[in-house]
């Protein structure tokens, strides 16, 4: 199913919004995107035909398994993305997180998934002694932390060497 990018975005902030407030509503997705209701009432009833979301009129808006599965793709591509353009690219986090937005769009899965073993081969990961669960918000903060670290050690390591 191929989603446009206006669908990609609600779905997301659909997403946040329930993990972050344990729910989500016309209002707060108006706010969160800054739009009108009116579009986010239009928006809704498109992911509701397509059975990526549950709602019924002036109720809670709730991600079905297909419609929670999609944003986590798109959040996880957003996060590979501008992972790469801080991390190894080293962009400006401002600049990447604009950069990341655009850029999402743009990738296949495929090329996701490409990127992310050459930043797994990059950052060396696979000595990792955990549980690892790329789903988990704990797991992804211990990583972010691992690669800081990591490539703050390479980049002392090819001071001394120059």
């Amino acid at each position: 199913m191929k989603l446009t990018n206006s669908q990609e975005e609600y779905l997301k902030v659909i997403y946040i919004l329930e993990k972050s407030t344990g729910k989500s509503r016309v209002t707060d997705i108006a706010k969160k995107l800054k739009i009108t209701k009116p579009s986010v009432n239009r928006a809704i009833k498109s992911l509701r035909d397509l059975d990526l979301i549950e709602y019924e009129v002036y109720g809670e808006i709730n991600l079905t398994y297909k419609g929670e599965e999609i944003a986590k793709e798109i959040i996880k591509k957003h996060d590979i993305i501008k992972m790469f353009l801080v991390d190894i690219l080293e962009v400006d986090e401002k600049d990447a997180e604009e950069e990341a937005k655009s850029m999402k769009y743009a990738m296949s899965p495929d090329t996701t998934k490409k990127l992310e073993k050459y930043i797994s081969k990059i950052m060396d990961l696979g000595d990792l002694d955990c549980e690892y669960d790329k789903n988990n918000p704990k797991c992804q903060s211990c990583i972010k932390v691992t690669i800081k670290n990591r490539l703050s050690k390479r980049k002392e390591q090819k001071k001394l060497k120059a």
